[in-house]
């Protein structure tokens, strides 16, 4: 697969775009905005492997480009709750 993206730019273009619009929407919905260009593509590339492994217990196919935008922003929106989770500290 990682010869594949290597050998096809189009496909590292397509998972970097993916991955900003996922981060993007998840920065919107979880906090009202971005995390910054940099921190929006790491997490909606992350969130696309959290999401995928999620949805491929319930739905077996391809989705498209829009598709695969919502799967990472769920994925990223489950990596951030968890985040929040761990790294706040219990108040008193």
């Amino acid at each position: 697969m990682f010869a594949q993206l290597v050998l096809n730019p189009g496909g590292l273009c397509s998972w970097l775009t993916v991955g900003l619009l996922a981060g993007w929407l998840t920065g919107y919905l979880m906090r009202g905005r971005g995390y910054g260009i940099i921190r929006d593509i790491v997490l909606g590339l992350i969130g696309s492997l959290i999401g995928g492994f999620v949805f491929s217990f319930f739905y077996d196919g391809a989705t498209g480009f829009w598709g695969s935008v919502g799967v990472a922003a769920v994925g990223a929106i489950i990596l951030v709750v968890i985040v929040r989770g761990v790294s706040r500290p219990p108040s008193l």
